[in-house]
């Protein structure tokens, strides 16, 4: 009698080697967890407050009046003939969205090394799910300024581009690839190097008054200035969504190529980092 030859299959799981590898099929197979991720950062954040989730309308709005205050009547920057109230509004929105992604994607790895030291599901769902909480509290912001879009809108004040409406999905979906990109990177040399933690918030901050926010692209005239307006990848996103939504802006095809290219080539760096480091962070967390 011949004799059966019995074979050992192993099946190995594991993080995917290289931004390249990047399972989109399994991080699908994972979309509820993903939700759940979702639902816990609300429950974390809003827990045991007296306004729960107003705060996310609450704080816009307090940013907005404190511009309007510092920015608009001391300091009487220019809105380009657009209503305080809706230019800063609109930069507090699109930027908090941002800043968010990068501030709270930053932590991943160091916030969440007990559950990924326990189970093994794709790392980069924990991530993904800061994102998707960031876009529900900007979707939420967002539907609070066109109702005064619309205010503003019949008294003749502002002059959108309703046409260009649908524009609003890429743009807000590239601020947070965007956004996403730098916070694993930094959530990736945060497992060896944790004064970055200390660094980023500040950094996002500079960033924003680096960049058209609390005012509008047409005040710099400056050449170098103007060259490094530019090439900021968060100029292009903020000066189309005042154009799309204010008929003001200056957009140009080189401000969108910049931002594209530093959207991607950030978040290919970022999700090689992060595919690196999910293998080896529990020793050095």
């Amino acid at each position: 009698m011949e004799k059966t030859q019995l074979q050992n299959y192993h099946v190995h799981y594991g993080p995917a080697q290289g931004w390249s590898r990047v399972d989109l099929r399994e991080l699908w197979r994972y979309k509820d967890l993903i939700w759940l991720f979702v639902k816990r950062d609300f429950n974390v954040m809003y827990k045991q407050t007296v306004l729960g989730p107003a705060w996310i309308l609450i704080n816009p709005l307090m940013s907005t009046a404190m511009y309007c205050v510092m920015f608009g009547t001391i300091a009487q920057l220019s809105t380009d003939g657009v209503p305080q109230i809706l230019f800063y509004l609109a930069g507090t929105a699109l930027w908090g969205f941002f800043s968010s992604c990068i501030n709270k994607v930053s932590g991943t790895f160091t916030t969440n090394s007990n559950i990924f030291s326990k189970v093994y599901f794709p790392r980069l769902a924990m991530p993904i799910s800061t994102v998707i909480s960031g876009l529900i509290n900007f979707l939420v912001q967002f539907a609070l300024f066109f109702i005064l879009l619309l205010v503003y809108l019949a008294k003749g004040e502002v002059s959108p581009h309703w046409g260009m409406l649908l524009l609003c999905v890429p743009l807000v979906l590239q601020v947070g690839l965007l956004g996403l990109g730098c916070g694993i990177i930094v959530s990736s040399l945060t497992t060896r190097y944790r004064d970055l933690m200390v660094v980023v918030t500040f950094g996002v901050q500079l960033w924003m008054y680096g960049s058209p926010v609390v005012y509008p692209l047409s005040m710099i005239t400056h050449p170098v200035l103007r060259a490094v307006m530019v090439i900021n990848p968060m100029t292009a996103p903020m000066e189309s969504f005042r154009y799309i939504f204010f008929g003001t802006g200056q957009v140009t095809g080189v401000m969108w190529a910049s931002s594209l290219i530093w959207t991607v080539a950030l978040l290919a760096l970022g999700l090689s980092l992060f595919s690196k480091v999910e293998k080896t962070f529990v020793d050095t967390v």
